[in-house]
């Protein structure tokens, strides 16, 4: 193959590409280089047989067309097969396959993965399977099935790879001529090498580093490729002394050493351009003498840049032909293809590969098909097609490549290139289906691709405004400048119009990105536009809402009431209850959730939209007609109306539909994001801390301060103070700028201003607490905007009395709202600004409250300052009571400032900073589950589990988890368990807590 057999000819040896049994090649002036091949891969295989498994490598070679790279990945795959047990993998950039979506990743793991077992296989690919398997070309993808994110794709490659490499390793995974991967792979490849290390794995990859030598498209990779940590090697070009000695291997001894000098000058050393010329030297039966070292320029001229003239004359016109297809067709040269192409008889076709090969043009692989021996014989030959038949011989392609099976994905990347210009309806329509293919697989670039080129066509009149929608839509999930130029176009009232229902959609997709982009007034204003002018109804209803849905999320709103009112009358007018009139219920919710209207008319209106516990048809989080928008206000209604095990239900089941439809942007940043918020309700504040810093980073993956960042930054900013790292609080915000004037057009969730204050008063920064008054909105919601109380705790020494009348507003409000933890935690607040029995009695009714709520981190907290206000006024008994229960309750809520501070209140005055330990059996009894109670009598007699499983009908694995949890609740092993449980040892029939009371 290719630089192999120039080492071949260079008197290195001979070999058998792939084949691991093969003698080794010697390679000239590469010793460093394989000293370094053969430690990596002695590395990586000593390292898995002692158990490792993060032992993973990078190993990058690098330097001009023809050095040797591929030599030496040769040598790499050769080692690396010697090895018993190592998986290889390789696979090789194309010229004209760099536009061709996940090109070298299907090389790469298309024939591992698919001969992999089913059971395998299905862990393998875990959840992943409908994302990965049709990007990998492993299957179709399923009828029905939505565009791929193409991060969607990187994640599950990320998880196939964590899967996979374990089961094959020791593996090696080669990528020749990176520098002409598709950017799909190329987007995965240089993320991956970065946590290569963390796997059994070496990745090796050979390329050349001058920027002119990479397409315009992939420069970014180019330049992360140069910043990765490896083993580099930049080859240099081969002594005189290794010059002379091909010359002399295929010369002769004869040949003299001043010919050989100018023979070394003239190539500068490169192996490529050295057998090159000596082909040339060898056809001009040139004496290898002093005299006729200066022909040896013109000669190299002549070698290096042939013209059409130049390979006619070598070739004939029939083989030449033949030569066009195979450059046309890139790597891994299927024969029949290329004879249809080139429109050659089969006999034809056999004459020309014995042609190409004899002048060393071509060569064959192990599995039949043909390859050009070098890349740049490749370029040579496909640069000397004239226009036109450059033109045609794609067209032919296309449909050869077509009717052989191969998919219009396939030939998708041969009909960009046809002529345009003609209007060929059949062309359009084989574009328009190809940008589809391309979006299920995740490859929306190659989808702009083909509908650029349908629009160059150009398409029909009556359709081309459908085709810049599509345009626009295929640049949905990556390119929202593009989306939103390409829509407004396909909405021009100057082009023939689109149809009534795509319009509504385009209006809604350009708002939907507008809105995404931060644009929440120009999104809310495109859609009240347009449906003035939409006559149809349901298309008219789904712009008004979402024009209500861009308002409500809106930093500042002129009208804000006057909304709230006219969506109010909008609800009461809906005509049934189909997916847009929920759409509207889900709105009106969120509206009068923010209100601080009655919870439980919120919530009536919630439940609504729901079918059981689950969103409708027509409302998922996948749904494109209303987009993920809707059923987030459903979320976070539920979360801040204290059903907050709803919201936790359609969360973990947005993460699970973004999984699997392959959506990992801004979609499952933000179900983080939710997810994240309903645990900081909740109380689980180390669960709360994990999801939003994963929406954070997804967010900034995808772009700089993005509201989605806003929002995650805001709850985890307030996670931190909550656990008591308040200093760290701190100085995220100061990093990330959460500070005034906050996002400049989005609204923050929660109230952003709200949140500053909070943080400074945590840092008795008072002067500077202050929130935004949100009543010229209406918005008097005191759980997503609990400025009041804190703005009261901020002014209470200077301005006392103006701080008791923001104190009992807010419990006021939170009474109108009603939901316990929205009024236990303005008590709380409220008894802040208070003191002596006031104080207490402020906390004693907050604790009833947020013990009747889901608010777990609020009730700690109310708790501990219950404890702290009891001893202030010498009620030390109960103060300790209340004291130890709020350390327990903020130990489960993972508060530990809370703790430290609750521990600091029973130490300073004498009491236990922790309980003894002594516990009723009735208390534990208590907290257990009723399971595990059945679990826990049977084991009490000695019933061994797997007679318990029997039993009680469930696996064994299930019953030994529930003794688990009662061995770690009791605080005791087999032996003393029917003690601490209050039990006899042979009492079969005991019931709970109320058998022992007879």
């Amino acid at each position: 193959m290719t630089e192999q057999e120039n080492a071949i000819r260079a008197g290195a040896g001979s070999a058998q590409d792939g084949d691991g049994t093969a003698p080794r090649v010697r390679l000239r002036d590469r010793d460093a280089e394989l000293r370094s091949v053969e430690a990596a891969v002695d590395q990586l295989c000593r390292g898995f047989a002692a158990g490792g498994t993060e032992i993973g490598d990078l190993l990058t070679f690098s330097g001009r067309p023809g050095i040797g790279k591929t030599s030496l990945l040769h040598e790499v795959r050769r080692l690396a097969k010697l090895r018993d047990g190592a998986t290889v993998l390789f696979a090789r950039g194309g010229e004209r396959q760099f536009k061709e979506p996940y090109h070298v990743l299907r090389q790469l793991l298309q024939p591992v993965l698919s001969g992999l077992q089913p059971e395998v296989f299905s862990q393998v690919m875990g959840t992943w399977e409908e994302v990965v398997g049709p990007a990998m070309g492993l299957k179709q993808p399923k009828v029905g099935a939505r565009r791929l994110d193409p991060q969607g794709v990187r994640d599950g490659l990320d998880y196939v790879l964590t899967q996979l490499a374990p089961r094959r390793a020791p593996m090696v995974m080669i990528v020749d001529d990176l520098h002409w991967a598709d950017g799909e792979s190329l987007s995965w490849l240089t993320k991956f090498a970065i946590r290569s290390s963390e796997l059994p794995v070496l990745l090796v990859f050979a390329f050349r580093e001058d920027e002119n030598d990479w397409p315009t498209e992939t420069q970014d990779y180019r330049r992360d490729v140069l910043l990765l940590k490896a083993r580099r090697h930049e080859l240099n070009r081969l002594t005189l002394s290794s010059v002379t000695d091909m010359i002399r291997a295929e010369l002769g001894d004869k040949a003299e050493d001043a010919f050989c000098y100018e023979f070394w000058n003239v190539v500068n050393g490169n192996p490529f351009e050295a057998n090159a010329l000596l082909d040339q030297v060898r056809e001009q039966e040139l004496e290898p003498v002093e005299e006729n070292s200066r022909q040896l320029r013109e000669l190299a001229v002549d070698a290096a840049g042939m013209t059409l003239k130049s390979w006619l004359d070598r070739l004939g016109a029939a083989t030449l032909r033949f030569a066009w297809a195979c450059a046309m067709l890139g790597t891994d040269i299927r024969v029949d293809l290329a004879t249809r192409i080139s429109t050659q008889s089969s006999e034809g076709a056999r004459d020309s590969i014995k042609q190409l090969r004899k002048q060393r043009v071509l060569t064959q692989t192990p599995n039949g098909n043909l390859e050009f021996v070098h890349p740049l014989i490749a370029s040579s030959i496909y640069n000397t097609m004239p226009d036109a038949t450059r033109l045609g011989m794609h067209g032919i392609a296309a449909a050869e490549i077509e009717n052989a099976g191969l998919g219009l994905l396939a030939a998708s990347r041969h009909l960009v290139e046809t002529h345009s210009g003609e209007g060929d309806d059949r062309i359009v329509r084989k574009l328009r289906r190809a940008a589809v293919e391309h979006q299920l697989i995740g490859a929306p670039e190659a989808a702009q691709r083909c509908l650029h080129r349908a629009l160059n066509e150009p398409p029909a009149d009556e359709i081309k405004a459908e085709v810049l929608y599509e345009l626009g839509c295929s640049a949905l999930l990556t390119d929202p400048v593009a989306t939103v130029n390409q829509l407004k176009l396909a909405l021009d009232p100057d082009e023939v119009p689109l149809r009534p229902a795509l319009r509504v959609d385009a209006t809604f997709r350009l708002s939907e990105v507008l809105a995404h982009a931060g644009e929440l007034g120009q999104a809310a204003l495109v859609c009240q536009e347009e449906a003035l002018k939409t006559t149809d109804p349901a298309g008219r209803q789904r712009l008004q809402a979402a024009s209500f849905m861009w308002h409500a999320f809106r930093k500042s709103e002129e009208d804000g009431p006057g909304r709230s009112d006219r969506l109010g009358v909008m609800c009461r007018n809906l005509p049934g209850r189909e997916a847009a009139d929920r759409a509207v219920l889900a709105m009106r919710a969120w509206d009068l959730t923010l209100r601080g209207a009655s919870s439980a008319d919120a919530l009536a209106l919630a439940d609504e939209v729901l079918e059981g516990t689950r969103l409708p048809k027509g409302l998922g989080w996948t749904d494109t007609t209303w987009g993920f928008e809707l059923p987030s206000m459903l979320c976070l209604t539920y979360i801040y109306n204290d059903r907050i095990a709803q919201a936790e239900r359609l969360a973990a089941d947005a993460i699970i539909q973004f999984e699997i439809a392959g959506w990992s942007g801004a979609h499952r940043g933000f179900a983080y994001f939710l997810m994240g918020l309903a645990r900081f309700r909740r109380g689980l504040l180390a669960e709360a801390e994990d999801f939003l810093r994963r929406a954070y980073r997804i967010s900034e993956r995808i772009g700089e301060r993005l509201p989605l960042a806003w929002d995650a930054i805001g709850v985890l900013v307030d996670t931190l103070i909550a656990r008591g790292r308040v200093e760290e609080a701190w100085n995220l915000a100061n990093d990330f700028g959460f500070h005034p004037p906050y996002h400049s057009t989005a609204m923050v969730l929660p109230d952003a201003a709200s949140l500053y204050g909070k943080l400074l008063v945590a840092k008795e920064k008072f002067a500077g607490a202050a929130a935004a008054q949100l009543n010229v909105r209406g918005w008097r919601n005191t759980v997503w905007a609990p400025w009041a109380g804190h703005l009261a705790i901020a002014i209470a020494d200077d301005e006392p009395e103006r701080a008791r009348d923001y104190a009992q507003q807010a419990v006021l409000d939170a009474r109108a709202f009603g939901t316990a933890s929205a009024i236990g935690s303005a008590l709380r607040l409220q008894a802040r600004i208070e003191d002596g029995r006031a104080a207490v009695e402020l906390l004693e009714e907050s604790v009833a409250y947020l013990g009747q709520s889901p608010a777990g981190y609020e009730h700690a907290v109310a708790l501990v300052d219950l404890g702290a206000a009891l001893r202030r006024v010498g009620r030390l008994d109960d103060a300790q009571e209340y004291l130890y229960q709020g350390i327990e309750l903020a130990q489960h809520c993972s508060a530990e400032g809370l703790v430290d501070r609750a521990r600091r209140e029973l130490a300073n005055y004498g009491l236990r900073p922790n309980r003894l330990g002594l516990r009723d059996f009735r208390e534990t009894i208590e907290t257990l589950s009723s399971a595990e109670w059945e679990v826990a009598k049977r084991a009490v007699q000695g019933v061994p589990p797997q007679r318990i499983a029997d039993e009680l009908g469930v696996p064994i694995g299930l019953v030994n988890r529930r003794l688990a949890a009662v061995y770690r609740k009791a605080g005791s092993g087999p032996d003393g368990l029917a003690s601490a449980l209050g039990l006899p040892q042979q009492q079969r029939d005991a019931g709970r807590l109320e058998d022992l009371d007879d």
